[in-house]
């Protein structure tokens, strides 16, 4: 089943972005930036322990797709998101050939990443149901995962990492406090605060 239309506001800017709109075009790709962070960091962590910048990755994912975006043919959020996620992957490649200190273009690593991707974006939309039980009116015309990312991103930094560590990262609350160099219960309070504004955060966007 296809995804929601890229309508309304961000409908419009598409249009403008394929009359050659470049400043439509880089606030379509700003409504993204949280979501592809938050897949460039589970990933990088996943890779490369962590080791680089999720910003860097993503400014270049927007380099990219911005060079190549009249290639872009479809109509549907779900499209562009997966289109995005595919440039990202590529992104990606080249970071973790650069760490392992391999030049030559691994096809096989590409595709084990949009795979990746896939199911990190799949897990960042299955959290959903812990914040609200029910679709919003909001999200029934917008992917999920990209509204909960932008949901995540409003939040203040700690809370948005025990959230991130607990429920997209699998941590028990000991590891994050070990991570995070808190004790666990401040762990554990942060994560009830965290989860309370994130569903208030969330459901003032919707």
């Amino acid at each position: 089943m296809m995804g929601p239309d890229l309508a309304g506001e961000l409908g419009e800017i598409l249009t403008r972005a394929r009359k050659g709109d470049d400043a439509a075009l880089g606030h379509l790709l700003e409504q993204y930036r949280p979501y592809l962070t938050l897949l460039a960091r589970l990933q990088i962590g996943r890779h490369i322990q962590g080791k680089a910048d999720c910003s860097d990755v993503v400014q270049e994912t927007f380099l990219e797709a911005s060079r190549h975006f009249v290639r872009f043919r479809g109509e549907t959020e779900a499209e562009f998101t997966a289109w995005l996620r595919q440039i990202l992957a590529t992104c990606l490649s080249h970071l973790v050939r650069r760490y392992l200190g391999t030049q030559a273009r691994d096809v096989r690593l590409e595709r084990t990443l949009e795979n990746d991707l896939d199911q990190s974006s799949r897990a960042i939309n299955q959290s959903f149901v812990a914040i609200q039980s029910t679709p919003s009116q909001r999200a029934s015309h917008r992917e999920q995962v990209v509204l909960l990312s932008n949901a995540l991103h409003e939040l203040s930094e700690d809370y948005r990492e025990v959230i991130v560590l607990r429920h997209l990262e699998g941590l028990t609350f000991p590891q994050i406090a070990e991570r995070m160099g808190k004790s666990v219960d401040s762990v554990e309070k942060l994560w009830i605060r965290g989860l309370t504004r994130l569903r208030r955060t969330f459901g003032e966007g919707s």
